[in-house]
């Protein structure tokens, strides 16, 4: 079943083509990111959803109500789409409990009750309710920006970076709380973000834009561990990638022969992410191992640096415990976990 559905969008300013043939479907109930570097056109495809802009070309339907067809389309405000941004947009000349209340039908008779049941699904105190912006804490006023768009009731949350503006710990807590919340009111929600953590641990499906067009769309899980090309792989977080000859199930490469997905057969190119390599001491044969050449203490997590047997290639980082760390100069053996994915 699928709640938001996009045809071919295109959309194009002069002479730049913002977006190309994107089609996607967003199921009820479910959280979608969208990812991609600067000018790929996350922002355009959020606006045309939201109906701020119209696309040259396609069509949006949600919940079975056709949104646009090109560039004729019922507008923004009678879509039922609620909509967060960077920086909330709250009314700084007004209280806590009256932006909550903005959107809501006017001279309703329970307007205070909804609002003090909206602050209390946002896990916000209601003696926040008198206060005004400006009062608050940068993560306060997010919760604030969230409940005035539920407020609104929508069927569909569009959140535009929402976090992108918050220091790394509250990030992480507030994106967790939104999540939370839209997932206890089962309202279906697309984020765009500029960060891939962030997209991959809040998404259950996850969509990559580059130069305007969709490349590839799934579970996080599955995109993370098998991109479709080494634009991807990198985009998505740190890769390892080597070249390999490809036969039957293996690759032989600079690791030696490593398990791979798929039934691809010749010459190509291997991707494995940094976790999916363990590091052991080499005891046996000490001239023949791969030998450290950096270690960068990071707490929980450090990364070593690891030169291979074959001279021709960069070093590798691995990412491993920063218990009994390995020091540079010592020669180590490598260890994998799961199959590589041979990039196409």
């Amino acid at each position: 079943m699928t709640l938001l559905s996009l045809e071919s969008i295109s959309k194009r300013y002069g002479e730049v083509q913002a977006l190309e043939s994107v089609s996607l479907s967003v199921r009820p109930g479910s959280r979608t990111a969208v990812v991609g570097p600067s000018g790929s056109g996350k922002s355009t495809l959020l606006r045309i959803i939201a109906g701020f802009e119209f696309p040259d070309r396609g069509r949006v339907s949600c919940d079975g109500t056709l949104l646009a067809e090109g560039p004729a389309g019922m507008p923004a405000h009678k879509r039922g789409i609620g909509i967060v941004s960077q920086d909330g947009a709250l009314f700084p000349h007004l209280s806590v409990a009256e932006n909550i209340a903005f959107g809501f039908e006017r001279r309703i008779p329970d307007r205070a009750e909804r609002v003090a049941g909206l602050l209390d699904m946002v896990e916000l105190d209601g003696a926040m309710a008198t206060r005004r912006p400006h009062q608050l804490s940068g993560g306060q006023q997010q919760r604030v920006a969230l409940a005035r768009a539920l407020g609104r009731q929508p069927r569909l949350m569009l959140l535009d970076e929402p976090f992108s503006a918050l220091d790394t710990g509250l990030r992480e807590t507030m994106r967790k709380a939104v999540a939370r919340v839209l997932q206890n009111a089962g309202i279906t929600a697309i984020l765009v973000t500029h960060d891939q953590g962030e997209a991959l641990s809040f998404a259950d499906q996850l969509a990559v834009l580059r130069e305007g067009k969709l490349i590839q769309a799934g579970p996080p899980q599955v995109l993370y561990r098998q991109p479709r090309d080494r634009e991807t792989a990198l985009f998505l977080g740190d890769a390892i990638l080597l070249p390999a000859d490809v036969s039957g199930g293996f690759a032989d490469c600079a690791l030696g022969r490593v398990a791979v997905d798929g039934d691809h057969t010749g010459r190509g190119e291997i991707m494995l992410r940094p976790d999916q390599i363990t590091i052991t001491a080499n005891d046996s044969a000490p001239e023949a191992g791969a030998r450290v050449v950096d270690v960068q203490f990071g707490g929980a997590v450090s990364t070593v640096a690891i030169a291979l047997p074959d001279a021709s290639l960069p070093p590798i980082s691995i990412r491993t415990s920063g218990i009994m760390l390995p020091v540079p100069g010592d020669t180590v053996q490598l260890g994998i976990a799961g199959r590589a994915h041979v990039l196409a």
